[in-house]
């Protein structure tokens, strides 16, 4: 073989192995950019499922607040007979944002732990 050839052949094999090493240090560079942005969503998720969490939790306190007023407003209705209409109306008024409350805290937890679920399939994939 010629040393013209040889020199050539190991020219080639440089530039290759150089353009290997070059893609798999992009493709290296994807992955970790990938993984970064999955971790990036599933923080969100959690952060979601946090928000809905307390919120539900506030709603649920705000349902007891409700059914404690509720009964405090039907008992004064008892006592007061030339009363007791407006103070029933009122009972029912709260019983009702109460059962409100009740519907939108559960509507809250249930997000809640599709947001918990998805962050978890997220974790998954990492």
């Amino acid at each position: 073989m010629s040393t013209v050839l040889i020199v050539v052949i190991v020219l080639v094999v440089l530039v290759l192995a150089v353009a290997a090493v070059a893609l798999a240090r992009r493709a290296k560079e994807r992955r970790r950019i990938e993984r970064e942005r999955l971790a990036e969503r599933a923080d969100s998720h959690r952060d979601e499922a946090q928000t809905r969490a307390a919120k539900a939790t506030s709603l649920a306190e705000e349902k007891q607040a409700k059914e404690a007023e509720a009964e405090t407003e039907a008992e004064a209705a008892a006592r007061h007979a030339r009363l007791a209409a407006e103070h029933h109306d009122r009972a029912e008024q709260l019983a009702e944002e109460s059962e409100g409350a009740a519907a939108r805290s559960e509507r809250e937890r249930e997000r809640a732990r599709r947001h918990g679920q998805q962050a978890d399939e997220i974790d998954e994939e990492l």
